[in-house]
């Protein structure tokens, strides 16, 4: 199934997830986005019937229950919609670790470009007077950041299309072009990496994503290469980095019987009148903030003042994320 398919469908099934009336499908062109065209262009009409016929069809294969049905006993065009009690999911019990994973790519499915779309297509619902349920998709703005290069590389890789970009290692002031068949994009250790084939060096290579200088641009046509499929490339950026050597330490004040994560590795934790105190070990401050900006309220950074701002620029991030547009962040 192609990327624009996959995001058209995940988008029909927010809008109908979003309303619990029947929509018709005049409405669902005017709201999906992919479903443009013109109705009174027999050809193009035509054509957005039968790519909305497959799609429903393709939704009910997925297990979607999809009704049809009418808004009242006035209306002549049958409308669609899901229905929820029977898509609803059981409460399904995750382990913290599997919460978190299960987190981070939501947020980065609402980074790669679906989440302005399925806002774009709810703002379209409500200003045709349809009811929105604004609990049907929670959290459809980004709070994950990722480095800019981070689209159009995994793009890449997912249409195996070679690409250049300049990439400039922390002994050199200067940036070097290098030519990349990109594997894939994993994160370690709280950075994000893309494993490839170089085609200058004729050898698997790594890049951190940060230090990534400019745009990434196509070098090739799409499907010009195939990735190997025994290479585990957590395990290829985990022998390129080398062990993290842990020489910080971190003071953070802890809610009492909060932030267990945090408690299971800490050196020492002092239970005070105000919260407990644990001394944290680290190696790299950025990666350390992200973990502790993830606790929000539960945790607050003591020392060193590094991670304490970094935590601090994080919130903010997050903040302005889900501020409305013109308001100003707090400081």
């Amino acid at each position: 199934m192609s990327r624009n398919r996959t995001e058209r469908l995940v988008n029909l099934v927010i809008c109908l997830l979003s309303t619990r009336r029947f929509l018709t499908a005049a409405q669902i062109a005017a709201t999906v986005p992919g479903y443009e065209h013109d109705p009174t262009d027999s050809r193009d009409h035509e054509a957005f019937q039968r790519k909305f016929e497959r799609d429903k069809a393709e939704l009910r294969d997925l297990g979607v229950p999809l009704e049809t049905g009418t808004a009242s006993v006035f209306d002549s065009e049958p409308g669609y919609r899901i229905a929820r009690r029977e898509y609803a999911l059981p409460e399904i019990p995750l382990a913290p670790e599997e919460a978190a994973a299960v987190g981070i790519a939501a947020r980065l499915w609402q980074h790669a470009g679906l989440a302005a779309a399925a806002s774009s297509g709810l703002a379209k619902l409500r200003a045709a007077g349809i009811d929105v349920d604004p609990q049907a998709t929670l959290g459809v703005e980004p709070v994950v950041t990722v480095d800019p290069a981070f689209a159009a590389l995994t793009a890449a890789a997912r249409d195996r299309r070679p690409v250049g970009f300049d990439y400039r290692v922390p002994e050199g002031d200067t940036p070097t072009r290098r030519r990349l068949q990109p594997w894939g994009v994993v994160c370690w250790r709280g950075r994000w990496y893309v494993v490839g084939h170089d085609e200058d060096r004729a050898a698997t290579r790594c890049f951190r994503l940060s230090r990534v200088v400019g745009p990434v641009r196509p070098t090739g046509a799409p499907g010009s290469f195939t990735p190997p499929t025994d290479i585990d490339l957590i395990s290829h950026v985990a022998r390129w980095s080398g062990p993290v050597e842990r020489t910080g330490v971190a003071t953070v004040l802890v809610r009492p019987g909060r932030a267990a994560g945090l408690r299971r590795t800490a050196q020492t934790c002092v239970t005070g009148p105000d919260g407990d105190r644990l001394t944290l070990r680290y190696g790299e401050p950025e990666a350390l903030a992200g973990h502790l900006a993830g606790y929000g309220a539960d945790v607050r950074v003591l020392d060193p003042p590094e991670v304490r701002d970094l935590v601090v620029q994080r919130l903010k991030e997050i903040v302005a994320a889900h501020e409305p547009a013109g308001a100003e962040v707090p400081r």
